[in-house]
């Protein structure tokens, strides 16, 4: 017999619509319905939820909840006062979001180390000018965030021939490229960053990390790319620094307001390349399969899959 299990979370009705449609034809163990079409009965006796953005109260009335699945990789809004100590948070990890990320970074890092900017706005003045274009060897990218996404990231570039470093918070390791940690790292990498990725969680630690006083701290003519989360990237000190030519360009996939606000002046800025938090869309079928696979585990083995560590944030 099929339990069900509620789907929590504040999105348009067709993504909700998706969901259980692509969960529910990968699974036979359980059910997924909207927490609205739920019983209290069925609420006291649930033990698992599936979440995206969810209200805190309607996760109150569920007091035998022992764990969550996120459908998003960023879990900042989950840790936190909307879901107790209790109950264990459960990130999406994909490998297809982690393959699209690899491919988004890559991606913009040519554009950048290309000059695309410039030849954009030389179109836009009618001006044919070229500009000199130096070996992938010669760009050192520095990305900052060396989890599951980070680290595919990195080995990506490494691949087109970029010369990558990489920076986390603790200590890690990846087979071909220089890494640092903590914070003496963090000061010794960025003078040697010339395109800074920006894939840190955010968490209390990261949060106006990428400040005045850091973006001074990169080479004149350094570029930004953020497809982590916006807070982490201070957007008045980054304005600061391209209008003083100090940073050359910054491409922003992120943002503290989500869509971006019309009258924010970021969308005009020549520095800036605005794009709608599209670097690493889920895959629904994929996304399914695996949230499908981690519920149908616990029905069988009573097993939570690995989980958030909330003093770490991620």
């Amino acid at each position: 017999m099929r339990i069900d299990v509620p789907f929590i979370g504040r999105v348009e009705q067709q993504e909700l619509d998706d969901w259980i449609e692509a969960i529910n034809s990968r699974t036979g163990r359980f059910k997924l319905v909207p927490v609205e079409a739920m019983q209290p009965a069925q609420l006291q006796k649930t033990e698992v939820a599936i979440v995206a953005n969810p209200d805190p109260e309607i996760l109150s009335v569920l007091p035998n909840l022992k764990w969550v699945q996120s459908l998003w990789a960023g879990v900042e809004g989950l840790v936190g006062p909307a879901i107790s100590n209790e109950v264990a948070i459960v990130r999406l990890t994909d490998p297809q979001m982690a393959d699209s990320m690899a491919e988004a970074v890559l991606a913009w890092t040519l554009y950048l180390h290309r000059k695309m900017p410039h030849y954009a706005h030389q179109q836009s003045q009618k001006l044919w000018h070229t500009h000199s274009l130096a070996a992938p060897e010669e760009c050192n990218v520095s990305v900052f965030g060396l989890g599951n996404l980070g680290s595919i990231a990195a080995l990506r570039l490494k691949q087109n021939n970029f010369s990558v470093r990489g920076w986390s918070n603790s200590k890690k390791s990846i087979n071909g490229i220089e890494t640092f940690h903590g914070t003496n790292g963090f000061a010794s990498i960025l003078p040697a960053t010339d395109i800074a990725v920006i894939l840190l969680p955010l968490t209390k630690d990261t949060e106006g990390l990428f400040d005045k006083t850091t973006l001074t701290k990169l080479p004149t003519g350094a570029s930004i790319i953020n497809f982590a989360r916006g807070p982490i990237l201070v957007e008045e000190d980054l304005t600061e620094c391209l209008n003083s030519k100090h940073l050359d360009h910054a491409v922003l996939d992120v943002f503290n307001n989500e869509p971006l606000p019309q009258d924010n002046p970021l969308w005009s800025h020549p520095g800036v390349t605005v794009l709608p938090h599209i670097s690493a869309p889920t895959t629904l079928s994929t996304a399914a399969a695996i949230t499908a696979k981690n519920i149908d585990n616990y029905l069988d083995t009573g097993e939570i899959p690995e989980s958030v560590d909330r003093n770490r944030g991620y």
